[in-house]
């Protein structure tokens, strides 16, 4: 019994880990989460990841549980309700993709619900009586979870309005650059941002502080698609934003789940093409954004939730290691954004 029970254990943790590791991927894409290290398990399974983070703060909850609860026994109360409630919760999210996606009639989605809801609902309230005696626990790491999902969700909202303000619009730098009479250094800056719609706040920086511009500037925009790995001659795509002779070019590169995020790499690729000719790489600096957040009295979040967003961004992933930039050519330039 000890040998089966040990076995259960496992194959029970198992899937709580990849489950935690899959909904917290997920949350981060949906924008839920800021960045996570994430590290790819496998060569052909999408789902088969690792989260260093996640998989720590399972470990302290689980420590945490034991030394409250002590005993299995006692932990039945809060496996109870956390069960029951998951399955009101699922039920719930299907009507709505049946709904939604699969447009099930109001009807069908009411009978559905009704039946399987029902009976769901009368094992949950069954297990309220022992929320007191454990359950509170599972009410409570929602309420936390749920509470640092929406913060993160609604922080993103409110910040990124004002990034972009910042940003400006780049066929408007780009513009403007040509304008001023700035000199140019030899060189190579590449600059990793979202999109080509607006400027990357550290090319304003660098303009604007250093009074200069490389004879090569570069953005880079990184995407993600669902299949494993993507070939060379299908990632890039190059952009010379109106100008094939100012030195500015805008490299579009999408990664398999499998591929790294590899930019110094995705520049060596880039560097054959004829609008990256002459390209020099070894003379490459790379120019990463960083946001400072500054609390305000600004309406639109409680304070305290602006705090937890700070801190939340202020623990994510180094955009510079994700990407993979040589630490010794890599320069930050920040600039602040009120919350």
């Amino acid at each position: 019994m000890v040998v089966l029970a040990t076995v259960a254990t496992v194959i029970a943790s198992q899937a709580v880990i990849t489950g935690a590791f899959s909904v917290s991927r997920e949350a981060m894409r949906l924008g839920f989460l800021p960045h996570l290290r994430i590290r790819q398990t496998s060569h052909r399974e999408y789902g088969q990841i690792y989260a260093p983070g996640v998989n720590w703060s399972l470990f302290a909850a689980v420590l945490l549980v034991v030394f409250a609860f002590q005993s299995s026994t006692n932990l039945a109360a809060a496996y109870g309700v956390a069960v029951t409630g998951t399955f009101l919760i699922t039920t719930t999210l299907f009507l709505v993709v049946a709904h939604g996606l699969w447009r099930w009639s109001t009807r069908r989605v009411v009978l559905f619900g009704v039946v399987f809801g029902s009976i769901e609902l009368i094992f949950f309230t069954a297990n309220l009586a022992k929320v007191s005696h454990g359950g509170w626990l599972n009410l409570l790491i929602a309420i936390i979870l749920f509470t640092i999902l929406v913060t993160w969700r609604r922080g993103a909202q409110l910040v990124t309005p004002r990034r972009i303000e910042l940003e400006g619009p780049l066929r408007d730098f780009i513009d403007k650059l040509h304008a001023m009479n700035i000199p140019w250094v030899p060189g190579t800056a590449v600059f990793p941002h979202p999109n080509k719609e607006t400027t990357p706040l550290a090319l304003r920086a660098n303009v604007a502080h250093n009074h200069v511009r490389h004879e090569r500037i570069v953005l880079i925009t990184g995407r993600t698609a669902n299949v494993p790995h993507i070939p060379w001659d299908q990632r890039l795509t190059i952009d010379d934003l109106g100008d094939p002779n100012d030195g500015i070019i805008h490299i579009t590169a999408v990664f398999g789940f499998q591929d790294p995020t590899d930019f110094p790499e995705v520049l060596r690729r880039a560097a054959t093409h004829p609008l990256a000719e002459g390209m020099d790489l070894g003379q490459v600096s790379y120019f990463v954004s960083r946001i400072t957040l500054r609390c305000t009295r600004r309406p639109g979040m409680a304070t305290w939730r602006k705090r937890l967003f700070i801190g939340l961004a202020h623990n994510a992933a180094s955009q510079a290691e994700f990407l993979h930039l040589p630490e010794e050519r890599t320069i930050v330039l920040s600039a602040e954004v009120p919350v």
